[in-house]
């Protein structure tokens, strides 16, 4: 005799009739993914991205229309250019030092050989007096690869040297701390990326850089740093990109120094 079984669904199967070991039937959970059409527009912006860079790695076009509509100084005006990543790119220095007419050339995400690269272009065809240098930590932290601590010493010399010879004061800023408080500063890894003693290290050779060639040191660092030696968190969310209150603490160090800077420089001299 042929025993015929019926086919039908789970739902078809007495409880009693199952296995005893036979967890329940769960329905299944098909993951939410995005549409494909919305995938491969991210997908697309980002190789246009990548392929912009590798076309312009140091971004040479990215102030050409701006330094080309800039007109030359007036007549006793003493141009100073802000120069670096995003923590220079961000910074509204209209709203801390309104009137003066600083010039931003900050680029975000910028290492120093980029800058090196742009520094022509972006501070010496612009005839500035002074030029304020605020870089470092994106080479710490490897942006465009594995960076020593002597090749970015060896990169901020040249542009020092660069300026010097065409009669623009230095200002080197200090590399700011760094810290790993809030979720998104964990997020990003900023302790692990850019490890506190690299930062002093750089930080140092940067003070004794200017010493020997007299450059002007500007310590960021110092009103900035807690007491175990972290970018205090109340002036930076993501722990490195200053908020509000982090650039008025940097805006009320920078004015007295720049104050005096200005006053004795004069184009030419050497």
């Amino acid at each position: 005799m042929t025993l015929c079984i019926p086919v039908g669904s789970a739902q078809d199967i007495p409880a009693s009739a199952a296995p005893a070991n036979t967890p329940p039937a769960h329905p299944a959970v098909v993951p939410q993914s995005e549409p494909p059409e919305k995938t491969i527009a991210h997908l697309q912006a980002r190789i246009e991205a990548m392929q912009k860079r590798l076309a312009d790695w140091a971004e040479l076009t990215h102030f050409r229309d701006a330094n080309r509509n800039l007109p030359p100084p007036k007549e006793g005006e003493k141009r100073v250019v802000f120069f670096g990543d995003s923590i220079t790119s961000v910074w509204k220095l209209e709203d801390s030092f309104p009137g003066k007419g600083y010039i931003n050339r900050g680029i975000t995400s910028q290492t120093t050989p980029q800058l090196l690269l742009r520094f022509r272009s972006d501070v010496l065809d612009l005839h500035p007096d002074v030029v304020v240098i605020l870089a470092g930590t994106n080479d710490i932290a490897g942006n465009t690869g594995p960076m020593t601590t002597g090749q970015i010493e060896d990169n901020y010399a040249s542009m020092a040297e660069l300026a010097r010879v065409h009669g623009v004061h230095v200002i080197f800023a200090s590399v700011l701390p760094v810290h790993g408080y809030t979720p998104r500063a964990q997020q990003l890894h900023q302790l692990e990326q850019r490890p506190p003693e690299k930062i002093l290290e750089l930080n140092q050779w940067l003070k004794q850089n200017a010493a020997v060639y007299g450059y002007t040191y500007l310590d960021y660092f110092t009103p900035m740093v807690d007491e175990r030696g972290f970018m205090q968190e109340a002036l930076a969310p993501d722990g490195l990109h200053p908020n509000a209150s982090g650039y008025a603490i940097m805006a009320k160090t920078l004015a007295p120094v720049m104050e005096k800077v200005v006053r004795g420089s004069k184009r030419g001299k050497k």
